[in-house]
């Protein structure tokens, strides 16, 4: 399993699917994107899936050894980059029954811009407050939305502009085959 190179922050594409951490190594933690959910990958496990449908609010990514350490989350350097464990965490909560949950993911050897892991992070809230997280098992249109949020500078970090550049990736994406 490896990459070619295409990434959003935590997000990259491994052959045909999109991920999220690190897949290439044979011990790691791992998200896969799939038509029907989110499939965390776990050394010596078959994982387990989490069918779109039961997405709801409070998706975000942190970063720590352990889910519950959020203070992790707003970590960067001054240039712009994750810092911190090599550790992320997905936290989302669930419906049926209602419950908080997290996906553990390693982080790669390469850093992550701090652009990149929020445009991430508004992409995914924004496609489950909209009712459409079923999107991100298309990988076609994931590869448009993420080319759509990729590259520019490391900076206009607001939330209007985090929403304006996800409006404008999502009109780009067009409206998906799922």
């Amino acid at each position: 399993m490896g990459t070619d190179g295409t990434h959003l922050g935590p997000l990259q594409l491994a052959g045909e699917r999109w991920v999220v951490g690190d897949d290439a190594r044979p011990d790691a933690h791992w998200v896969e994107l799939r038509p029907d959910g989110l499939h965390q990958h776990a050394p010596d496990s078959e994982g387990r899936l989490i069918p779109w449908s039961r997405l709801m609010t409070g998706i975000r990514l942190t970063w720590g050894k352990h889910s519950w350490d959020t203070n992790s989350r707003g970590l960067y350097t001054w240039g712009g980059m994750v810092a911190g464990s090599d550790r992320g965490w997905l936290h989302m909560t669930l419906r049926h029954p209602y419950e908080d949950d997290q996906l553990r993911f390693d982080r790669h050897a390469r850093p992550y811009r701090a652009v990149d892991v929020l445009r991430l992070e508004s992409l995914l809230r924004r496609l489950v407050d909209d009712g459409k997280p079923h999107l991100l098992g298309d990988p076609e249109w994931v590869g448009r939305a993420v080319a759509g949020l990729t590259g520019g500078k490391n900076s206009r970090l607001t939330q209007r502009s985090l929403r304006q550049a996800v409006t404008e990736a999502l009109a780009t994406a067009g409206p998906g085959t799922l």
